[in-house]
């Protein structure tokens, strides 16, 4: 089975005349057929939303076209508050998610209108002193430790995760927080990331609406929202099966049918804060071979590094890699794909097979439209690169400039000596 990039080598032959290599690349149409895909999948549901996770991929102009398929935003921070705003997201299309919140934060979600999402028990009383009250809606994360299983296995260990209340906090939080006046209640968990099954939010959904009978049971409150959270991944290997959202979102649905319904909560709405899933497969790094170098191992030298995309050398993640023009050659020729860090791990592949690759070839870098640029970085002062969306007409068009010599040390203001240092190329 193949990975075929969404891009053709003709049409980037014709962007890097204006786009420099390394950048990364995004597909409009891939995006919004996806996003009308999750809309369909849980339509069944009245009152469904998908919050896009902004921590994936925090750009406005991909987050003002999922805004048109009905998505709000996930936030997690002041900066990701201060763009939802901008884009006119404000309300309770933002789930702001604590986690060891400082008080500025709190504040600027409560004046935007944002559904708060506690972490913690103790962090009631902190958004009580932060913010003067508590809000009539609030929504609390859980976290039920141990190792979390479904059919298909151990999927992960949320006990060693920091999130979250435990089922004994979360009980005697919600009966709290309607104490002090809340009225509207949700409920929240996120326990495995990038899962490669149909089975996972089905399997989350069965314990949380579990959960929610047992609340409306035990303490007359009932739930009003769940959040499954993300956790729905993508097939980053050429040999996976992607994630059909259509199956999730039935599965869903029979449970809700199952567990809810009967128990009087068949009004409840569904969330969700994907970001993988919704931009993940429709972005990729486009890099220019520079180098090669034959030791003790073959090495391809390419113009993007680890600050462009971080995940091969922080996790040992897999990313596809399709040289273009090459797409049908034989892959005879074992390689690592280098960039240009001081660190051993700047690899893109380790013993990769590709086809023989030459200076000046053109790399797609598959996979990077969440948790690529997003996790950006300048260690040995390397800049961020641009972003660019090739539109469904298949126009490029920049949506985030690349980083300059003069952006980077714009924050030395403080050191005069600064002040005059000029960029000899520009």
């Amino acid at each position: 089975m193949k990975k075929k990039p969404f891009v053709t080598k003709a049409q980037l032959e014709e962007m890097v005349k204006q786009f420099p290599t390394p950048f990364h690349l995004y597909d409009e149409k891939g995006i919004r057929a996806n996003a009308q895909a999750v809309k369909e999948a849980f339509a069944w549901n009245r009152g469904f939303k998908e919050y896009f996770a902004v921590k994936a991929t925090p750009n406005p102009f991909l987050i003002r076209i999922l805004h048109e398929y009905g998505c709000g935003c996930d936030c997690s921070s002041l900066t990701e508050l201060m763009l939802s705003d901008a884009l006119g997201i404000r309300g309770e299309d933002i789930m702001f998610s604590a986690n060891d919140t400082p008080a500025e934060e709190f504040r600027f979600a409560s004046e935007l209108g944002a559904v708060i999402n506690l972490d913690d028990f103790t962090h009631i009383g902190f958004l009580e002193k932060t913010i003067g009250k508590i809000p009539e809606t609030i929504s609390c994360r859980y976290n039920p430790g141990g190792v979390y299983e479904i059919s298909n296995g151990i999927m992960d260990n949320p006990g060693d995760a920091k999130y979250g209340f435990t089922k004994e906090q979360l009980f005697e939080g919600y009966r709290l927080l309607k104490e002090k006046g809340a009225k509207r209640f949700g409920l929240h968990s996120f326990l495995v990331s990038n899962t490669l099954t149909n089975d996972y939010y089905p399997a989350l959904a069965k314990t949380l609406f579990e959960l929610a009978v047992e609340i409306k049971k035990e303490l007359d409150i009932e739930i009003s929202f769940i959040n499954l959270s993300g956790g729905v991944g993508i097939a980053y290997r050429p040999q996976e099966t992607p994630n059909d959202i259509r199956a999730i979102g039935e599965g869903v649905r029979k449970a809700y049918q199952e567990i809810l319904t009967p128990a009087g909560l068949g009004n409840t709405a569904i969330y969700t804060e994907m970001g993988r899933f919704m931009t993940g497969p429709y972005g990729c790094l486009v890099t220019t071979a520079i180098h090669e170098k034959h030791t003790y191992k073959d090495y391809i030298g390419v113009d993007a590094c680890a600050a462009n995309l971080m995940r091969p050398a922080m996790y040992g993640a897999y990313h596809h890699i399709t040289v273009m023009g090459k797409e049908d050659a034989q892959a005879d020729h074992k390689y690592d794909i280098t960039g240009s860090l001081c660190e051993n791990n700047d690899k893109f592949a380790v013993d990769r097979m590709l086809p023989q690759i030459e200076k000046g070839d053109l790399l797609v870098i598959h996979d990077t439209g969440a948790h690529g640029f997003a996790m950006g970085y300048n260690y040995n002062g390397r800049l961020w690169s641009a972003e660019v969306l090739l539109k469904e007409d298949g126009t490029p068009q920049l949506i985030r400039r690349a980083q300059t010599p003069e952006d980077y040390f714009a924050t030395f203001d403080c050191f005069d000596i600064l002040k005059d240092m000029k960029h000899p190329y520009v």
